[in-house]
């Protein structure tokens, strides 16, 4: 048997070797998502996050002309692409950053998803195919002030008045809210848990950004506040009853962050070898030291473990579909590492880490949010913990 040898220094992908488990079509989806966030997007996105910011109109309308938007769905002017081309064009978006990949995910994954799994025919074909070409964008109110991780006792009302429904209530931590033309709003009604079409320009719905936010900075984050807003009785999602509908729409988007974290965690380790091959000291590159060199190779495992887990559930969803907790196991143990992989390459870069000048401590802070958005850590272990054993321990 001939021994393989490697160019060296060798790249963490080329490392790992796994370009031969991605067909011609994922590839090339993969290098033109790669191509629009080399250009449209890494050479703004340090001053976006300083400013907290983001163009999300034009970003939407950039990405909707490469197809990005709720690629994984069929028709309606959607591409149909697998899941696992869908996840890797997460990967490549958020290595750039988690902000741009939320504006991704929260359009394509739910609410996209949810006119298109739960919504009427009018529904898909009055907002599908804008949004998907990003001329209209979506938001998903689901968490509300006080209801994040227990969405069942949320306090947003729809109540029946003669035909109509009359909608109150606040949901938080929106993304998209306040760019969105259209949002899907979940309430409680007489009958349970429903969801609801609700364009933006309706009397009684307001959004505002929230601010101050030390993460996820380059990314819309609202406050939504309906009041007394009202709605004809065809707003109502008729495929969605109770929170299955919430919740299948929030695992497509989990999914997406499984493949993402890796971008971001990708990002940061490469950072850190061009870091340590250029910066000298003790008159020699850092690179050359043993602990540099373990931190490099751990990085790289944990790197290459969470890449080869994303494909794995990637080929399973293809295949068969996936079980929640079988997204629980990608989203706890990528964004985990990913973060880990980010603090560690913050102590590469030692204080230059933490300026803009490097995307590291930016990665850092915004996987702070995407370990506990759309479902934390401890939710995720407790739905594992249930897989495993048979018993429901969240209440």
């Amino acid at each position: 048997m001939t021994t393989r040898r490697l160019h060296s220094p060798a790249s963490p992908d080329d490392l790992l070797d796994v370009d031969h488990l991605l067909d011609d079509e994922e590839r090339a989806i993969r290098a033109t998502v790669r191509d629009v966030v080399t250009d449209t997007v890494r050479p703004h996105v340090a001053g976006w996050y300083e400013a907290g910011e983001l163009p999300a109109r034009e970003l939407a309308l950039e990405l909707g002309r490469v197809g990005v938007l709720g690629m994984h769905l069929e028709g309606y002017g959607c591409a149909g692409t697998s899941a696992t081309a869908y996840g890797l064009a997460c990967l490549e978006l958020e290595a750039a950053d988690s902000g741009v990949r939320s504006l991704v995910s929260v359009q394509g994954s739910l609410a996209m998803h949810a006119l298109h799994a739960y919504g009427s025919e009018d529904h898909r074909r009055e907002w599908l195919p804008r949004m998907a070409t990003g001329e209209a964008i979506g938001c998903f109110g689901l968490t509300e002030p006080d209801h994040g991780s227990d969405p069942a006792g949320m306090r947003t009302t729809a109540r029946r008045d003669g035909g109509d429904w009359v909608l109150d209530g606040t949901k938080m931590w929106i993304t998209n809210g306040s760019v969105a033309d259209v949002a899907v709003v979940w309430a409680q009604t007489d009958d349970g848990i429903r969801g609801f079409v609700v364009p933006t320009g309706t009397s009684g719905f307001t959004a505002t950004d929230v601010r101050h936010k030390m993460s996820l900075r380059a990314s819309v984050t609202s406050e939504l506040v309906l009041e007394g807003l009202r709605l004809p009785a065809s707003a109502e999602l008729p495929g969605a009853q109770g929170l299955k509908g919430p919740l299948g729409c929030l695992n497509e988007a989990r999914f997406g962050i499984v493949f993402g974290a890796v971008g971001a965690a990708r990002d940061c380790l490469l950072t850190a070898l061009d870091y340590a091959g250029s910066r000298v000291q003790f008159d020699r590159p850092i690179s050359g030291f043993q602990l540099t060199q373990a931190k490099l190779a751990d990085m790289t495992l944990e790197y290459g473990k969470a890449l080869l887990l994303a494909l794995h559930l990637g080929r399973v969803k293809d295949a068969r579909g996936l079980a929640p907790a079988q997204v629980s196991l990608g989203k706890l143990n990528n964004v985990r590492e990913a973060l880990e992989i980010a603090r560690t390459t913050r102590t590469i870069l030692g204080a230059n880490g933490i300026t803009l000048d490097y995307p590291v401590m930016r990665h850092a802070n915004n996987l702070e949010s995407v370990l506990t958005y759309e479902g934390t850590s401890e939710m995720h272990a407790l739905t594992i913990g249930q897989a495993l054993t048979g018993v429901q321990a969240f209440r």
